[in-house]
């Protein structure tokens, strides 16, 4: 049966649906030698599918792994500034697995690393309303008037962002916490809300997405998630 290209990547663990887009775009798909391009269709049982000169097998069990990123660490397979990569920190993982979304190069918490995409998909897409919380070290402290705007949306270049929920954690004489949970995937986006409001972030941890608490885990530490977490987040995620 024929399905889209992003999708048989995906439905292998090769990469989540839009970083299989990015592959084809790039030129770096092809199918019975031919360079794919988006919209095209292949069928698995049949087709040579190849990324560069890799052919395209059945797909290795499903993996899924908390990872707590540390700070000053690229949320990428790999660097050519030979910075430290999340996969530097999965030595023992013999699975092919990617991130899910991404987090600053100087910022730390959780992200969910797989090699399910459709999960994948499902966790970055818009339509989801995936909510992921953070843990926030701001410069001065916000006002109350401040925290409703955040609250109710701030204006950004790429438009007003979504509702977020916020709490004040504590406060010291010239710097504060805070947690912000938002559901947007916006590029930096918890940074240039904050900004926005004139604050500019000293510490920013990532927590929690949807169900998924980081807990303790160390930073740079991995752990596999239980069979119960798994089936929970499928069914809050997917069924989106």
């Amino acid at each position: 049966m024929k399905e889209r290209l992003q999708k048989i990547l995906s439905r292998c663990g090769i990469a989540s649906r839009r970083k299989a887009e990015e592959m084809i775009l790039q030129g770096r798909v092809t199918v019975n030698g031919v360079v794919a391009g988006i919209g095209m269709k292949a069928d698995f049982a049949k087709d040579h599918i190849k990324i560069g000169r890799k052919l395209i097998r059945r797909a290795e069990p499903k993996v899924y792994i908390m990872f707590n990123k540390p700070g000053k660490c690229i949320t990428a397979l790999h660097d050519p500034a030979g910075r430290r990569t999340v996969k530097d920190f999965l030595k023992g993982v013999k699975a092919k697995v990617f991130p899910v979304g991404r987090l600053d190069y100087n910022s730390e918490g959780l992200i969910l690393m797989t090699n399910d995409g459709e999960l994948a998909n499902a966790v970055l897409h818009p339509k989801g309303r995936i909510p992921k919380t953070y843990l926030v070290k701001i410069n001065g402290v916000p006002e109350e008037k401040n925290i409703r705007k955040l609250e109710r949306g701030v204006k950004l270049e790429d438009g007003i962002t979504a509702p977020a929920r916020v709490k004040k954690i504590r406060k010291t004489e010239t710097n504060s916490w805070i947690e912000i949970t938002i559901h947007e995937g916006r590029k930096h986006q918890v940074r240039r809300m904050l900004e926005r409001i004139g604050h500019s972030i000293l510490k920013l941890k990532r927590v929690r997405v949807n169900g998924l608490m980081l807990g303790k885990l160390p930073a740079g530490a991995y752990r596999y998630l239980t069979p119960e977490e798994i089936k929970k987040l499928k069914k809050e995620v997917i069924s989106c």
